[in-house]
């Protein structure tokens, strides 16, 4: 991180989902307002139409819990890395920048994010909530089943048949790893570290 520049005020500050990369907003925060993120962990912008700060969601509940702050190469411009907690635009909608019911960003975050909820509701209608209940014997069958499927596809020379077994398998290896207690983002610090540690030539 370049080191911050707060000499003009304000600076703009990019909100983006830390888990689908999709940007929710955009705001402005001062140096109190930057302060008091870092010390709660919460986004606290300062209204340039208030004239003072607030936190994002203290009134709907639905908190931007931050994961990481940097900022570009002149240090007058903010990244935030964050969770939201519900809906970030006002209008209901999951970013300021998408219609209602849309999803931007990548949908495996998305999915990731549903199969924990399933698994926490318990839901009797749900295929996610059954395979849970179900236990891990079950679950890792399912994903052998999906992976051994998957290959024969793609030996079968078909790239949509591949294409809707690869989907399979990729939504029953995510229930395995909610089952196990791993997130999607672990597995993909893993292949980070080994990317940078092949280029480094570790």
């Amino acid at each position: 991180m370049s080191e911050i520049d707060f000499s003009q005020g304000l600076l703009p500050v990019i909100i983006q989902d830390a888990d689908t990369h999709a940007v929710l907003m955009l705001g402005y925060m001062n140096e109190e307002a930057y302060r008091q993120t870092k010390e709660t962990g919460l986004v606290t912008f300062y209204s340039r139409s208030r004239q003072s700060l607030w936190v994002k969601g203290e009134t709907s509940g639905h908190y931007l819990h931050v994961v990481e702050i940097r900022s570009d190469c002149d240090g007058d411009a903010l990244l935030i890395r964050a969770r939201p907690a519900g809906p970030t635009c006002h209008r209901g909608t999951y970013s300021c920048f998408t219609e209602k019911g849309e999803l931007s960003g990548s949908f495996l975050g998305h999915l990731s994010r549903l199969i924990q909820k399933r698994k926490e509701e318990a839901l009797e209608n749900s295929y996610t909530a059954r395979l849970f209940s179900e236990g891990l014997p079950r679950i890792a069958q399912k994903v052998g089943e999906e992976a051994v499927e998957t290959v024969i596809a793609a030996l079968s020379g078909s790239a949509y048949q591949t294409a809707q077994e690869a989907a399979d398998l990729l939504y029953h290896l995510w229930v395995l790893l909610h089952a196990v207690g791993i997130s999607p983002q672990e597995v993909e610090a893993i292949l980070r570290q080994r990317h940078e540690q092949r280029r480094s030539g570790m």
